[in-house]
């Protein structure tokens, strides 16, 4: 009994048709289920075009990857021009063609009248609880018990540090075996109270500097394990991931991002990601995680305050202040 086999242009074609309705319709239609939302996920024009043209190099490669290939490729289309598969055929075929290229070459450059692009929101907030308005960050203004508490940690050498970084400072004692723990950070009001506190006399004023630089140091660690990826070292929306996006995630460095808004909106908006966007600023529109899924209020907290520091802006003042 002899294989089936599909002549070698037959399957070209259909593999192409089958590629561009995976693309075109598959692809959507599961992002519909894999996201739960109302409406699939389409797939941008330009996109299509790329996998279509990948899909056509590489069959152009196996077309003619041997002159057997090549000439089973090209007997239907001479059979069809030689008229053999009726003429009728033939002509069927040789006004159908230019005429459905001439259709799609019309339809791109015909003008059309159709409702204008809706504007994208830079920052939506219809479905913003309005008990996020007055919240503020935790860790920009450190309460006096918890300065208290750290200076107390500082006297006994105690410190704890998030567990993102704590072993890497562990490793670092064991290596360099420092007079405090402290020693590794750098800035000016750490140097200050180590130095206070070898005098015996640290200040409220000193510690309290060196406690924000701390959360700093956390929020910076923090934000460059899970942000940095798309917004950059820059917080400028440059980051090595962010060509890859259809909007380029947003330059907090701009006058008109995040010291437009209040601490509270960017906790909310961190903390539910793109999926959580109402409906004017579309899902696609925002690739951010849910971070309420992965980081805790005061990861995020510090994320945030590493975020203003980095951009050296200042969040909006609430209205009711």
């Amino acid at each position: 009994m002899s294989k089936f086999k599909i002549n070698r242009f037959w399957s070209v074609v259909a593999t192409i048709l089958v590629i561009y309705g995976i693309v075109k319709w598959v692809i959507p239609a599961v992002s519909r289920n894999i996201t739960s939302l109302p409406f699939p996920l389409t797939v941008p024009g330009t996109l299509v075009f790329i996998y279509m043209a990948l899909t056509c190099v590489a069959l152009f490669a196996l077309v003619t990857f041997s002159d057997e290939f090549l000439e089973e490729f090209w007997a239907p289309i001479r059979k069809m021009l030689r008229g053999e598969y009726t003429k009728a055929f033939r002509l069927l075929v040789l006004v159908a063609v230019p005429a459905v290229i001439g259709w799609q070459v019309y339809d791109i450059t015909v003008p059309k009248v159709q409702l204008p692009s809706s504007l994208r929101i830079q920052h939506p907030s219809s479905n913003f609880p309005k008990k996020f308005e007055d919240m503020k960050n935790p860790f920009n203004e450190p309460s006096k018990d918890r300065v208290t508490a750290f200076i107390e940690q500082v006297k006994e050498d105690e410190i704890t540090f998030i567990p993102q970084v704590q072993k890497d400072i562990d490793a670092w004692k064991e290596e360099a075996d420092p007079d405090h723990t402290l020693e590794f950070l750098p800035q000016e009001p750490v140097k200050k109270l180590l130095a206070e506190l070898k005098a015996e006399k640290i200040t409220e004023a000193t510690a309290k500097e060196a406690l924000h630089q701390i959360d700093l140091y956390e929020g910076r660690t923090l934000y460059a394990m899970n942000c940095r990826p798309c917004h950059g070292d820059s917080v400028a929306g440059d980051g090595p991931m962010a060509d890859g996006f259809k909007l380029r995630p947003i330059n907090f460095t701009d006058n008109g991002t995040i010291e437009t808004i209040v601490e509270g909106y960017t906790f909310w908006r961190v903390m539910n990601g793109g999926p959580g966007l109402p409906t004017e600023a579309t899902p696609w529109d925002s690739a951010m995680p849910e971070w309420k899924k992965n980081l805790t209020d005061e990861e995020r907290w510090k994320i945030i305050l590493a975020e203003y520091d980095l951009a050296e802006k200042t969040p909006r003042i609430p209205e009711s202040e």
